[in-house]
């Protein structure tokens, strides 16, 4: 081991506080739920200072732990890493102290806290670290400790949403680790920040020849083959990361996991879990397909779809988790929209990298806190649906405050965070646009920039773009509404609500009100913060400054977020308040209008992995077992056809007849009634049955099974 030991504790410790949490939690629960507090304070402390650090001009740190599990362990800290994981450790810190009260009643809390802080310590490990291969190891454990987050109330609907992030996150991560491998194969190395350099040194030193057949394009060495066998690595590990961030059509656990998940859990799915998805899509966009405008368009065409599909989702969703759920769907969709801009912008992506980088981090800080005013409702009342917490929150102000500051942050309203990190995404596609316009009149030099698209191509992403935050706007609206402004239909049930005076205790209420405040504070002083946030991460992304200061609040970028704000106004009058509401006899309710068979997970993926695949693969399974079979039986018959001499005493069948005549002797029998003969047929029966059994294909795969069992347990024992 070598370099800074903080590091690896900052992983480690986590981990290991994990472990006494649960000890302790068996004698005394009171003193596990301060030591978990504890253990995630101190986290947070840690990397806060080290964040301080870069944030003054600070060196990087680094840390190796050379041949752990062969590549070794490889921690780094530079601006993008401290600033993210701080942002990990704040979360951990304010969802841990809000489990105590949240989990008052739960049971199984030692496992909960256990696997909460696991997976802190892995997540931790996934954003400092320094290689694909580090990056990859912490990345499953992340998901195999949190899977038991949203199994944790161990109900029909948790363990089936729970079996669906697990199946994703195992099909992701060996996805993942089939293009880890492949990238290795090209370049030589999986550390994040050689990989630029040896991704086009493997590029340059190839042979390129005029033309290439397709065998060449998979193995071959020429440049077009390199090319093809980056983008297969890349898209190979796009779908790893992809999936447990949320992306179309890989974002199916995510309407399912958060309304079955605890909410403390669900804020760190959401607000941190996501980002660790993201965090892979850009290590790998930035350092092997940095300014390339195939796989720019690539990302951005995902991440529309995937903005646009969440977004329209959480308009139908009348349960307050799963919309937030919804959004954070088409919030991560905003997000890879931003990191499709940077390959296409090329050197002048300036704005997309810091739109990409603080709405990643406005993302987490507002799912922090709604998640957590949803933990609030449902702690209180253990209902989430609409028209059932309807007016829960009418006489309660601070909590009212709570959910306005991460509305207004997440709509992107102006003097809030997320209006900061979407106007420079949106200013990002308006200046592409204006690099399209001035191309086609001549007035710019494209020598270098492959302008990708044409004028109503960009119009149309542009006002995807708006008609989104519209949609946002319109959803929040609609929670905010039914929560806190209407009364609920059932008298009794509102006054009862109204009476509600201790709603949350005092650790509960600095959590849920401490996350609310830093939004507003982003937002009102974007230059004093959030412009040294994006300093200080940008250059994880090889990003720069823009060349003059962004003018957040003049009228040219004030008109996107006021077009979204007419759009949610709209949408909420004109959709939410007409066709998504219909007359009962106890009034108007909200309703789910969204078709039942409409779900990818039950229509496409449930399907194909349990119904299609396994019919085929059996098929092909029995059909590969019945032709050595066959052969077998075939040649018995033919070459190897057994003699039809009758059977004889023969000494040749030594152990049929030293079994018999001892037999014979014991049983004082002669040699007309011996078992002798009896016994030599059994023989060769048994003989003729294991021929064929090892000449079949089932039989050898189960003794090659049994073989890598035994070399595994070995090397277990060895090790």
């Amino acid at each position: 081991m070598n370099g800074n030991g903080i590091l690896l504790f900052l992983v480690l410790g986590p981990m290991i506080g994990a472990l006494l949490c649960y000890l302790v939690g068996r004698k005394n629960k009171t003193a596990r739920n301060f030591l978990a507090d504890g253990i995630a304070i101190l986290e947070f402390l840690l990397i806060f200072v080290l964040f301080v650090q870069k944030l003054t001009g600070g060196a990087d740190l680094a840390f190796t732990w050379e041949g752990f599990c062969g590549f070794g362990l490889n921690l780094e800290l530079d601006g993008f890493r401290a600033l993210y994981g701080s942002i990990a450790a704040l979360m951990w810190m304010m969802t841990t102290i809000f489990s105590r009260e949240y989990f008052a009643h739960y049971r199984n809390r030692n496992r909960y806290y256990l696997f909460l802080l696991l997976t802190l310590g892995s997540t931790m490990g996934v954003f400092l670290s320094a290689d694909l291969y580090t990056t990859f190891i912490f990345f499953e454990i992340m998901s195999f400790t949190s899977f038991v987050w949203v199994a944790h109330e161990e109900k029909e609907a948790a363990m089936r949403a729970a079996l669906t992030y697990l199946g994703v996150a195992v099909i992701g991560g060996l996805v993942m680790l089939m293009g880890i491998f492949l990238l290795y194969q090209i370049t030589g190395t999986l550390d994040i920040s050689e990989l630029l350099e040896a991704s086009r040194h493997a590029l340059d030193s190839a042979e390129d020849p005029a033309s290439s057949t397709l065998v060449m394009g998979i193995f071959g060495g020429s440049r077009a083959a390199i090319q093809a066998q980056l983008y297969l690595a890349g898209g190979l590990m796009l779908f790893g990361f992809g999936a447990k961030a949320g992306m179309f059509p890989l974002h199916i656990w995510l309407p399912k996991a958060h309304p079955v998940a605890p909410a403390p859990a669900s804020a760190l799915l959401s607000g941190i879990l996501t980002k660790s998805g993201i965090f892979g899509v850009l290590a790998v966009t930035s350092n092997i397909f940095l300014h390339d405008p195939n796989w720019g368009m690539m990302i951005l065409l995902l991440g529309t779809v995937t903005m646009f599909g969440g977004a329209l989702l959480a308009v139908f969703s009348v349960d307050f988790k799963r919309t937030l759920a919804c959004s954070s769907m088409s919030q991560i969709g905003f997000i890879l929209v931003g990191v499709g801009m940077q390959c296409l912008l090329g050197e002048e992506n300036a704005l997309a990298v810091r739109g990409t980088l603080l709405h990643m981090v406005n993302h987490s800080l507002i799912k922090l806190d709604l998640f957590m005013v949803a933990g609030v409702i449902f702690m209180n009342i253990h209902k989430l649906n609409l028209n059932e917490i309807r007016g829960f929150g009418r006489k309660k102000p601070l909590l009212m405050f709570s959910y306005l500051m991460g509305a207004l942050g997440i709509g992107g309203i102006p003097l809030w965070d997320g209006y900061i990190s979407k106007t420079l995404l949106h200013e990002s596609i308006v200046e592409y646009k204006e690099l399209i316009h001035e191309a086609a009149e001549g007035m710019h030099e494209a020598a270098e920039m492959v302008l990708m698209g044409n004028g109503a191509f960009w119009t149309a992403i542009e006002w995807i773009f708006l008609i989104s935050g519209g949609m946002t706007i319109a959803y929040m609206l609609k929670l905010f509404v039914a929560v806190f402004l209407e009364e609920n239909e059932d008298k009794a049930l509102q006054k009862k609500y109204d009476s509600m005076k201790s709603y949350w205790n005092m650790e509960s209420k600095f959590a849920v009100v401490g996350s609310a405040i830093l939004l507003p504070i982003l937002g009102f002083l974007p230059t004093l913060t959030m412009d040294k946030l994006a300093d200080l991460g940008q250059e994880f992304m090889y990003g720069e400054a823009p060349a003059h200061a962004v003018h957040y609040f003049s009228l040219v970028n004030l008109k996107g977020a006021c077009i979204s704000i007419v759009i949610g106004a709209v949408l909420y009058f004109g959709v939410i308040r007409t066709l998504l509401m219909k007359k009962t006899e106890e009034g108007r309710c909200y309703i789910n209008a969204w078709p039942e068979w409409l779900d990818l997970e039950n229509l496409i993926y449930r399907p194909i992995l349990l119904v299609f695949l396994p019919a085929v693969c059996g098929f092909v399974m029995r059909l590969l077992d019945t032709i050595p079979d066959v052969l077998v039986l075939l040649a018995r018959k033919t070459i190897f056809r057994q003699s039809t001499t009758p059977i004889k005493d023969k000494e040749e069948d030594h152990m049929a007849i030293s079994l018999g005549r001892k037999i014979d002797r014991l049983t004082k029998r002669d040699h007309e009634h011996s078992v002798i003969p009896g016994l030599i047929r059994r023989e060769e029966r048994t003989v003729r049955t294991f021929s064929i059994m090892s000449g079949s294909l089932s039989f050898g795969l189960l003794m090659a099974t049994v073989g890598l069992l035994a070399i595994l347990i070995y090397l277990f024992i060895a090790i």
